[in-house]
């Protein structure tokens, strides 16, 4: 049944308006916040890796994405302009550490951030649904490769005997409620992830935070971002913008959250908080 359709007879049966949403991004100025800062980015081809990589070069880090498709990720190179990237995959993870080396030495001998975004989700309706080869797909990519791709990175970062480091993860709102599902399950598992490192990378010079989105426009969402952004139940009552999360990714990344470490940001315009009224 086609989106139009079913609200025609939401209307009809539930009183529930039909209702055409578009959003403006608002968006802070470039002001070279991030110049001098070498970034590495999982899933920078396309979508929300995207996004980000492009405020930070916009901000006037030096960037490196990364990805699955040679084809996806010249093509987001070549739009970003001055920006690197890598084929790889992040359940490669016997090749992590040597990736993160290669990754170092392209971009000049380190890497001072890394943004954990590449993930995947199955949609599964419930537990009944969910398959061998499906939740271990979705602990491998949302889970096993971003914890190896830090501890790599750490190594990486302590031998360069800096400091002002910092590792970012892309991580839910899913992870913030109770779930059955394998994503759900593993976006928690990265909440939890983000405030056990923060305590322990401090010491070497490294922050960790999280940013914890709704539902955005992305391929994995399928939301087409120039049509209707439109979605009841949600606080908000619409689909995100990723480069609404990149504006906050970049300031997770800026010296200016010098002092925050260990935070887990909704950025879902209030929709995990739940009300009795």
């Amino acid at each position: 049944m086609g989106k139009t359709l079913t609200r025609a007879i939401d209307y009809i049966f539930k009183g529930i308006p039909e209702v055409n949403v578009k959003v403006d991004v608002g968006m802070v100025e470039p002001s070279n916040i991030l110049k001098g800062k070498k970034i590495l980015i999982t899933g920078g081809g396309r979508g929300l890796g995207f996004a980000i990589a492009k405020k930070c070069v916009a901000e006037g880090a030096e960037v490196l994405i990364c990805g699955r498709s040679s084809q996806t990720l010249e093509k987001a190179a070549s739009e970003l302009g001055d920006c690197l990237y890598s084929v790889f995959d992040v359940t490669d993870y016997e090749h992590i550490p040597s990736f993160v080396q290669e990754c170092s030495r392209k971009l000049g001998g380190r890497i001072d951030v890394l943004v954990n975004n590449a993930g995947i989700s199955l949609h599964e309706g419930s537990i009944y649904d969910v398959t061998l080869e499906g939740f271990d797909a979705q602990f491998g990519t949302n889970l096993k490769g971003p914890y190896f791709l830090s501890k790599a990175f750490l190594n990486n970062f302590k031998a360069t005997g800096n400091s002002g480091g910092s590792i970012i993860f892309v991580t839910s709102e899913r992870g913030l409620y109770c779930d059955d599902q394998p994503y759900g399950l593993t976006k928690a598992a990265v909440c939890s992830l983000t405030q056990g490192l923060a305590r322990r990378a401090l010491k070497d010079g490294v922050r960790v935070n999280a940013v914890a989105p709704g539902v955005t426009v992305s391929d994995m969402t399928g939301v087409d971002r120039n049509g209707n952004l439109f979605r009841p139940g949600t606080s908000g009552g619409r689909v995100l913008l990723p480069e609404e999360i990149a504006e906050t990714v970049v300031f997770f990344i800026s010296d200016a959250s010098r002092s925050i470490n260990g935070a887990i940001i909704p950025c879902n315009e209030g929709n995990h908080i739940r009300c009795d009224w």
